[in-house]
């Protein structure tokens, strides 16, 4: 009876939370696509910032907690920060994905061209190219303890390549625009419905990024539990041949 109550209340706060994030979003559109102005010059296809910020923060967010993770995972060896590191790696790759992806439609209008090996830009692309690593390090390596070793050390040295992405617009010349989350308190270069909306869609999405994170470590502790009653299984039937 206690875990059929339990499941019960477990069930009620997920469909609790889907409605929270559910409003959230909604809410997050409203500001978007109705409060914040038509940028003077770029026209509509400016409102593609309330996208392209907000996972460019959650990419840099993402890979901080696969730092944290695999450091905690090589100091304590224990399965949960692993799976902390690699769920928030997985999330982190598509985050940088939809960046490079709103990146260029958004630079066409702008600057003209799809693509420029701009200094951000390029590493950007290096980013997403060594978390991509990452994930591929765990799956070829001998095992998954091994793969695990591996893929921290990685995810720690290539954390080196986030703040080279946020201050490439101040230690090169780039096409890119200073610093744009500064502008939410710092520069005041937007106008104030556009940071409000901006401030919103950071909110809306990190607490979007809170939720994914949790439900992708619960699966991979139900993942993990599955693989070892199968392998216990298997050695079992080898025990008995």
């Amino acid at each position: 009876m206690a875990s059929v109550a339990n499941s019960a209340r477990g069930g009620l706060r997920w469909n609790i939370a889907l409605v929270a994030m559910a409003a959230v979003m909604v809410a997050n559109m409203f500001f978007t696509f109705m409060f914040a102005p038509t940028e003077a010059t770029s026209g509509h296809v400016q409102r593609i910032m309330y996208i392209h910020v907000p996972m460019a923060w959650l990419a840099f967010l993402a890979f901080f907690v696969v730092f944290c993770g695999s450091i905690m995972y090589l100091w304590k060896r224990t399965a949960k920060w692993d799976d902390l590191a690699s769920s928030a790696a997985e999330l982190g790759i598509i985050f940088t994905t939809l960046v490079l992806i709103t990146g260029p439609i958004w630079a066409k209008p702008t600057w003209g061209v799809w693509w420029t090996w701009d200094a951000r830009l390029t590493s950007t692309l290096v980013l997403w190219l060594i978390y991509v690593g990452y994930l591929m390090l765990r799956a070829y390596s001998a095992n998954r303890s091994q793969g695990a070793r591996f893929s921290a050390v990685l995810g720690i040295v290539g954390f080196i390549d986030v703040p080279i992405v946020y201050f490439a617009v101040d230690w090169w010349r780039t096409q890119h625009q200073r610093l744009v989350l500064g502008g939410l308190s710092l520069e005041g270069d937007l106008h104030p419905d556009m940071r409000l909306a901006l401030l919103v869609s950071v909110i809306a999405f990190t607490l979007l990024f809170g939720f994914l994170l949790r439900q992708r470590v619960s699966l991979k502790r139900v993942e993990r539990g599955v693989r070892e009653m199968r392998e216990d299984a298997e050695f079992m039937a080898e025990g008995q041949r």
